[in-house]
């Protein structure tokens, strides 16, 4: 097998790459974060136009059939600008209209999010970290004409910036996916450490849905989506973590201390080169996960959780590691690195910590 990527896969990256320095550089994700509305329509109708949130959606509705491995190539690039435009959130709901859907639902629906006229998320587990089915507490009592929904979901990635929450709840022992307009709803905006990832409280009381919006979950369903999941937010460590080094390595370049820059001193290179070992290893897990995804079911809970797993730690280590070389500045709110580091402290435990990956990679290998 060749991991290597094609020529198509790389022109992507430059593309990405080169939007965010032009159109999301650091300063305008600054701006965004402090305007009231926390979703720049002007920077998504343009990534729309580009076809990247059409990705992985087939051709018969609208998308451009690509794998995700090209999606973990835009994940990983956007996230290394801390782009704070949903799309992880969005390619997700995709995911899980396109497996759990029906025909009808899918050429209802996934056109609009192809194009990104209806902006969309996907909410599982009432915890990020509870990766069960007993973790969804939500539930759907059964009308003439379809369910009555009614429970709260608190920690809905992106859930503030959407049309449509695609949700889940319990029916009769039984899981169901509702989409839900976001005018049939509460959304109150949670705090988070990371304000370029927002998270809604997401309440519903009583919330009438036809049958033709639900859609069966199975617990097939929820581990595909979960693996899909920890991938996307893998993807996004990847980048951001490669963005923190670069960060930090300019950074000891330049800053002398006793007469010579700080990045000459044995210390500091130790933890550099820790650094870089820990994303290139990561790197190669996220890579060979989206590739299973894409080519080798068999192999896909096993690859997905060695990334993820690892990631998590790492990653949190990058951050710390990354502010700590900065000294005190590394900590003030005008300098990038701290929004690095509270990256890091919302990616661990989307989709499971490394706690639950490494106990899922225990019982995997029959221990």
């Amino acid at each position: 097998m060749d991991f290597g990527f094609s020529e198509e896969q790389n022109m992507l990256r430059d593309q990405v790459n080169r939007f965010m320095k032009e159109r999301c550089p650091m300063d305008q994700v600054r701006q965004i974060l402090k305007s009231d509305n926390k979703l720049d329509s002007a920077l998504w109708s343009e990534i729309s136009n580009l076809g990247w949130l059409a990705l992985t959606i087939p051709e018969q509705y609208g998308g451009l059939g690509l794998g995700w491995v090209d999606l973990t190539v835009v994940l990983e690039e956007t996230a290394a600008g801390l782009c704070p435009l949903p799309v992880a959130s969005h390619s997700l709901a995709a995911k899980a209209v396109l497996l759990c859907g029906s025909e009808e639902q899918k050429a209802k629906w996934l056109p609009p999010i192809s194009e990104g006229s209806s902006v969309s998320t996907l909410g599982l587990f009432d915890d990020p970290n509870w990766i069960s089915a007993e973790g969804i507490s939500c539930s759907a009592s059964e009308t003439d004409t379809g369910f009555s929904l009614s429970g709260c979901k608190p920690f809905v990635s992106d859930a503030t910036l959407c049309d449509w929450l695609f949700l889940a709840f319990n029916f009769e022992d039984q899981l169901v996916l509702a989409k839900i307009e976001r005018e049939q709803c509460e959304i109150q905006s949670e705090p988070t450490m990371d304000e370029t990832k927002p998270m809604g409280r997401v309440t519903l009381d009583s919330v009438s849905v036809d049958t033709s919006d639900t859609m069966k979950l199975s617990n097939e369903h929820l581990t595909t989506l979960t693996n899909y999941g920890a991938l996307a937010v893998t993807a996004e460590m990847v980048g951001a973590a490669q963005s923190l080094l670069d960060l930090t390595s300019e950074y000891a370049k330049d800053r002398i201390q006793f007469g010579k820059p700080i990045g000459q001193y044995q210390g500091v290179k130790h933890r550099l080169a820790e650094m870089f070992v820990d994303i290139e290893s990561f790197r190669s897990l996220c890579y060979y996960a989206a590739w299973a995804l894409d080519d080798a079911p068999s192999e896909v809970d096993r690859a997905v959780s060695l990334a993820k797993g690892y990631a998590s730690d790492a990653f949190a280590e990058i951050g710390i590691d990354g502010v700590g070389l900065h000294g005190a500045i590394g900590f003030t709110a005008e300098y990038d690195a701290q929004l690095y580091l509270k990256r890091s402290k919302w990616a661990r435990p989307m989709y499971g910590d490394s706690n639950y990956h490494l106990d899922r990679l225990a019982t995997l290998g029959g221990l």
